[in-house]
């Protein structure tokens, strides 16, 4: 499936932003600093790694001229699964952060706590995905 199979669907056609790919960008690194906060808790430490993941798949998405359709369920599931689209993120990869989305609906959702080691994956995580979104970028958009 490509993304122009989603149109109209998950995704909608954008024109891409150069400034706002970079704003989302940096909105990720802020997102991963604050992430990386030993003295936050789990749950804060897990929910920041995943906003980074979230931006910065945002930022991949965005630079490829598309953008999720927020009023249809699943924006974050597709902004996820279109990673191996977008840069060419390994389909390994992109479950192991499908995972970690689900893990953080179970935990909004049921209140189940998040485990140190759990946060840290999704820190490292994160910080791979946002590596590799911004190696992408250099390579196919400067």
């Amino acid at each position: 499936m490509t993304l122009e199979n989603l149109l109209g669907r998950l995704l909608e056609r954008i024109e891409p932003d150069d400034a706002n790919v970079a704003r989302l960008l940096e909105a990720a690194r802020r997102s991963l600093a604050d992430a990386q906060l030993t003295d936050m808790s789990s749950e804060g430490r897990f929910d920041m790694a995943y906003k980074c993941i979230m931006q910065a798949a945002n930022a991949a998405l965005q630079a490829n001229g598309f953008r999720t359709l927020t009023s249809t369920p699943g924006h974050h599931q597709t902004m996820i699964q279109s990673l191996p689209r977008t840069i060419g993120l390994d389909s390994k990869t992109m479950v192991v952060l499908d995972g970690l989305r689900k893990q953080r609906n179970v935990a909004d959702y049921s209140g189940e706590p998040v485990s140190a080691a759990m946060a840290q994956e999704a820190v490292t995580r994160a910080s791979e995905l946002l590596e590799q979104v911004e190696q992408w970028l250099r390579e196919h958009k400067n």
